[in-house]
């Protein structure tokens, strides 16, 4: 079963071709690991360079397939799902409206500013509700905000 996970076409799209090109990247480093380590410590290293880069690339890979298919999140109940609308009134007394998105290209809306679950903010948000205080970290040290609306999609 294959969720889309709310996201756009356009970023489904993208998605989809970053994930193939991805796999093309793999497969031209896959063959020369399995390659015997016998040579000069040169050839050590580019092999333990392209073991690195097929880690990172198997890494991202699982990243682009989990938000194509709605991948593992640790509790699903509490994760902030795309499309979520929320209204948050800062320490310094602004009021934003957000929009929970898959990627910050998404959103649509000049007057909505976007937010990506997985953000500082976005984590700080799952779980919570209407009414509710949170805190999350800033390059500048630890935020507070309150949140004043709360709409789930």
């Amino acid at each position: 079963m294959t969720s889309t996970g709310g996201l756009s076409p356009a970023t489904r799209a993208r998605l989809e071709k970053e994930l193939d090109q991805l796999r093309e990247q793999r497969e031209s480093l896959a063959p020369r690991l399995g390659e015997d380590p016998l040579g000069d410590s040169a050839d050590q290293a580019d092999l333990l360079e392209r073991a690195e880069v097929v880690s990172r690339l198997d890494r991202r890979m699982a990243e682009v397939y989990d938000l194509l298919h709605g991948g593992p999140s640790a509790d699903p109940e509490s994760a902030l799902r795309s499309g979520t609308q929320v209204t948050l009134k800062f320490g310094d007394g602004s009021v934003e409206d957000m929009v929970v998105v898959g990627f910050a290209e998404e959103a649509d809306e000049d007057d909505v500013s976007a937010l990506t679950a997985d953000s500082p903010l976005g984590r700080a948000i799952a779980g919570h509700q209407k009414g509710d205080t949170i805190t999350y970290r800033t390059p500048a040290g630890e935020s507070t905000a309150e949140i004043v609306k709360f709409k789930a999609p």
